[in-house]
């Protein structure tokens, strides 16, 4: 007699998850390959970091790191020479290179405009998309489907288009370069994408929490702080993620609005110029230490975004 192993329909077969398994590997390698070469070469030398053939293996040095929180001038070996003893291994290796230190650079108040910007931007499109979403969840607007259209459609309006626009009013209103216009921009992109996620996270919140809320003598207000909220943390957690990354990341808007006082790491890490042309250690420097705190942020949020994701997936 001939005997059949039965499966179930849902649950993958060995070989399909060998396959898939192997697949997710080597995309996660080739994701990864452009970001361990960044982190290799924020750590080696200028004369390195542009060697013919690349140069896998190196002696690693700080000089990127150097190079990229200080300004440096080149001065001759005479007045060197005359400079007393380098007090720290920055101040050396610029001497060895016939420049001083003449100050701090301009990369950390641009690391920390992107921190005020990228999280306040955030935070204010997430509280009002929470809002927004409550709204056209749980009553009933006129329109209601032709305004959701209208809110997703800002989001696929190209930013170069609303660019020169955007610019004129803000010189008007004075909001040019400036840490309250760029997060009144990045709010105004990012609210539309809050508002969809979250209407879909709150719809499956069932409407008898709040009614039982209501009924022990909530108010609608308090329902939804107190019963609302809660339930929907995995979606706002989600939403904030995404919305964050915009934020940190966007270019365009911030290298035509800013230019100094509220400019962020993004247009100002391509401009670090070296002795020769640009200095490569030091942007990747730059780019290592700006992608930590987007890194850190999805890592303490990694299991509500896995959950976000997949929230709703299956209906009862």
């Amino acid at each position: 007699m001939s005997r059949t192993a039965a499966h179930s329909v849902v649950e993958p077969t060995r070989t399909s998850k060998r396959i898939a398994g192997t697949i997710v590997v080597l995309y996660a390698l080739i994701s990864i390959t452009p970001l361990l070469w960044i982190f290799a070469t924020s750590f080696k030398t200028p004369p390195d970091s542009i060697s013919y053939p690349p140069k896998i293996v190196f002696q690693p040095s700080i000089e990127g790191y150097c190079n990229l929180f200080t300004t440096r001038t080149r001065q001759t070996p005479e007045y060197i020479n005359a400079l007393p003893a380098a007090t720290s291994f920055c101040d050396d290796v610029t001497r060895k290179r016939n420049m001083v230190i003449a100050g701090p650079s301009n990369f950390l108040p641009r690391f920390v405009n992107s921190l005020i910007i990228a999280f306040g931007s955030t935070f204010c499109a997430v509280a009002l998309g929470t809002l927004a979403a409550y709204g056209f969840s749980r009553f009933k607007v006129p329109l209601a489907d032709d305004l959701l259209f209208f809110i997703l459609s800002t989001r696929m309006m190209p930013p170069i288009a609303v660019a020169i626009p955007i610019y004129l009013m803000y010189r008007q209103l004075g909001l040019s370069d400036t840490a309250l216009g760029m997060i009144l921009l990045y709010t105004a992109v990012n609210v539309s994408l809050a508002v969809w996620l979250l209407k879909g996270f709150i719809d499956e919140i069932p409407r008898e929490y709040e009614e039982a809320a209501m009924i022990d003598g909530y108010t609608r207000l308090q329902a939804f702080w107190k019963v609302v909220l809660p339930q929907a943390t995995t979606g706002i957690a989600a939403t904030a993620i995404f919305c964050l990354i915009f934020a940190w990341n966007e270019y365009a808007f911030a290298a035509l609005l800013t230019s100094g006082t509220a400019q962020t790491a993004p247009p100002f890490i391509p401009t670090i110029i070296g002795e020769g042309g640009q200095d490569w250690p030091a942007v990747a420097a730059g780019t290592t230490i700006f992608l930590v705190p987007i890194l850190v942020f999805t890592i303490l949020l990694r299991k509500q975004l896995l959950r976000g994701i997949t929230f709703g997936a299956v209906r009862k």
